[in-house]
């Protein structure tokens, strides 16, 4: 006879712990009143350039979304964009598409911001931030006034900046409101990553985290293979893993979008994949990991600004930002990142110099 534990009678079973964020047992978020309003899943996206069409397309065709409503300071570009995207439905699922005003952003469960203007010849950097910043603050208090319920993401570079001033403006929680950040960076590093070891990009697990940008932080004391860190995988299949090797992989990882924008004018694609992944993530309350921007407070004594971290994305948004256990060299670089994100934010409260 076997000594198989007895279960207990059912009004003696210790209740269970609860899971951090939502007690076992209740329904998902999804599913409870606030968001059950019995409407079709809306989600908005607001600028329809290279990046909101692209995502508008990918959207469809992933069929997470009901109703896509396109807003841009073009309407008749948003029309246009409709039109197109209405003649691929019969080729992919059920959606409602059409051309909105911001009021229109009532009921989305996410509204992604794609709107602001590319880099001039010769522009600076703060001189464009400064320029896309003036277009948030007309943009975001209109998307916050129609859904106060809803989630905002935004995708407009520079996006860590970005997602700061559309946490203030917005006056949503900080939980609702974040960026895409270095989902993208991320992938790109997976991929070279990936080249270098000869697996599956989806096999390999690493992160760049910081800034969307120039001062952003690769984590190579946590990238792994199937657990394996990158020095054991190396060496136990005989792949060389120099310093200078692992230099260039992290420079083209941060150039990628420098070299693609040279080539043919900017990035859509990739980055449109990875909005579809956030979105899935929230609608489908998968509590999923995506190294995303949002406002960071106490870690690695950094706080007040958006970046990038590894997140814990579900239907209420931000679920949690992980702590990793980055080595000292690591830890510098991010908050040297957020030195320079910093420094970005308080210069916008400076008077700008005239032309």
């Amino acid at each position: 006879m076997t000594n198989e534990p007895v279960a207990s009678p059912a009004s003696e079973v210790a209740p269970a712990t609860p899971r951090r964020g939502r007690p076992t047992g209740e329904p998902s978020l999804a599913r409870e009143a606030d968001f059950q309003t019995g409407r079709p899943t809306k989600i908005a996206i607001v600028g329809v350039g290279m990046v909101g069409s692209s995502f508008a397309y990918s959207l469809l065709l992933s069929g997470l979304a009901a109703e896509i409503v396109l807003i841009d300071a073009n309407h008749q570009r948003a029309e246009g964009e409709a039109m197109d995207l209405n003649h691929a439905v019969p080729f992919a699922h059920p959606t409602k598409i059409c051309a909105g005003e911001y009021s229109d952003c009532e009921g989305a469960a996410v509204t992604v911001i794609a709107a602001g203007v590319g880099q001039k010849p010769g522009e600076t950097r703060l001189e464009l931030v400064r320029r896309n910043a003036a277009i948030f603050g007309q943009i975001v208090p209109r998307i916050a006034e129609a859904n106060p319920e809803g989630i905002i993401v935004v995708a407009t570079n520079p996006v860590d900046v970005l997602t700061y001033i559309t946490v203030k403006q917005s006056g949503l929680p900080a939980q609702r409101v974040f960026g895409s950040g270095t989902i993208l960076d991320t992938a790109r590093f997976r991929y070279m990553l990936s080249e270098h070891l000869g697996v599956d990009p989806r096999s390999v697990h690493a992160y760049i985290i910081g800034e969307h940008g120039d001062s952003e932080v690769p984590v190579w004391s946590l990238a792994n293979v199937a657990g394996m860190r990158l020095p054991t995988f190396c060496a136990e299949n005989g792949i060389p893993l120099s310093s200078d090797t692992m230099g260039q992989i992290f420079s083209q990882t941060r150039d990628a979008a420098y070299e693609i924008i040279s080539r043919k004018g900017a990035t859509y694609y990739a980055v449109a994949a990875g909005l579809i992944k956030i979105t899935e993530a929230i609608l489908r309350d998968q509590n999923t990991v995506l190294s995303i921007s949002s406002l960071i407070s106490d870690y690695y004594g950094i706080d007040g600004v958006c970046l990038s971290l590894p997140t814990v994305i579900s239907r209420r948004g931000i679920e949690r930002v992980l702590r990793l256990e980055l080595s000292p060299g690591e830890a510098r670089g991010v908050r040297k990142s957020a030195e320079v994100l910093r420094a970005t934010i308080d210069s916008l409260e400076e008077p700008a110099r005239p032309a």
